[in-house]
């Protein structure tokens, strides 16, 4: 059974998804029609987590490594629209998750998310979006909009700090990647919550400064051939931009496929979907302003 006729099966059926308290109780997928497309994306991500769940324990995907645990999962995502700015919202922070439709950033936290939870022996819903909650917010701790962590580059730093994961890039052989961020304090008006909270614009040019006095790597484009030799199925990709006041502009997951070439899995906003893409360097030369990548490695989760 697919992820599709998956779902669709529990919907049929009416089997009650309450994997966690919330406002958002379960109704069939064929009486949508009546409820807020919220309520009715939440409904659908708790099926297909719960298909995932249930795929990795009959697979046994969660005694592999964390990296070919996260490429079998990321598979799974494959085909699955591109839909920007799914964990922004009104009102305060919270930890939001989507199933439904992915970015960049989202495609590859879910993944690792799923992996971690897996391998910890753990299957609630619940208990993946306190696990998301700790990858996603600095020092683990859901405060604010501020506490998220919102720049990559912060991500990957407070993330090697909690042994998520490990920056590896200065082992191929990166250089210095010489970070100037400013985006966000700059164009508050992209984001909802700094139009909502002016009050923050402050908190993230402070959050700014921080990352810019931060020792960065970053292996440039034209070394990405050599380098990618060294890189395995899991490893996050940080697609580096030369594009003022930003780190980064686009993030995904390396696949090696059956002949042994590394390839870019990624969620493409110009391809409007999860894929497969060709090899990582071609993918990067591809875009004039990708200048090179920053690589970080999922690390094992204690115990396992």
């Amino acid at each position: 059974m697919n992820r599709r006729e998956f779902v669709h099966s529990t919907a049929v059926m009416g089997i009650s998804l309450f994997l966690r308290p919330s406002p958002l109780f379960f109704i069939p997928s064929n009486q949508n029609k009546n409820i807020p497309n919220d309520q009715a994306k939440e409904q659908e991500t708790r099926e297909i987590f719960t298909w995932f769940i249930q795929r990795t324990l009959k697979e046994g995907w969660a005694s592999l490594p964390i990296g070919q645990c996260m490429g079998k999962i990321a598979a799974l995502f494959i085909g699955t629209g591109y839909v920007g700015g799914t964990i922004e919202g009104e009102g305060p922070e919270v930890c939001r998750v989507n199933f439904t439709g992915l970015d960049c950033v989202t495609f590859y936290e879910n993944v690792l998310c799923l992996a971690r939870i897996s391998k910890k022996g753990k299957t609630s819903f619940d208990e993946f979006i306190q696990e998301l909650t700790f990858m996603r917010y600095r020092k683990g701790i859901l405060i604010d909009y501020p506490s998220r962590l919102h720049y990559t580059s912060d991500w990957i730093h407070d993330n090697e700090e909690k042994n998520v994961v490990k920056n590896i890039t200065r082992e191929l052989g990166g250089e210095d990647f010489p970070v100037q961020v400013s985006f966000m304090s700059e164009n508050p008006g992209y984001y909802l919550s700094l139009r909502e909270y002016p009050e923050f614009i402050k908190t993230i040019a402070e959050i700014e400064q921080e990352i810019n006095r931060r020792k960065h790597w970053y292996i440039p484009r034209e070394k990405i051939k050599k380098a990618q030799k060294h890189l395995q199925t899991g490893d996050i990709i940080a697609v580096a931009t030369n594009k003022k006041g930003l780190d980064y502009s686009h993030t995904g997951l390396i696949m090696q496929d059956k002949k042994g070439r590394i390839r870019f899995l990624h969620a493409s906003s110009a391809k409007d979907k999860v894929l497969l893409d060709t090899e990582l360097y071609k993918y990067i030369k591809s875009v004039k302003t990708h200048i090179g990548i920053t690589v970080a490695r999922p690390l094992r989760v204690m115990g396992k």
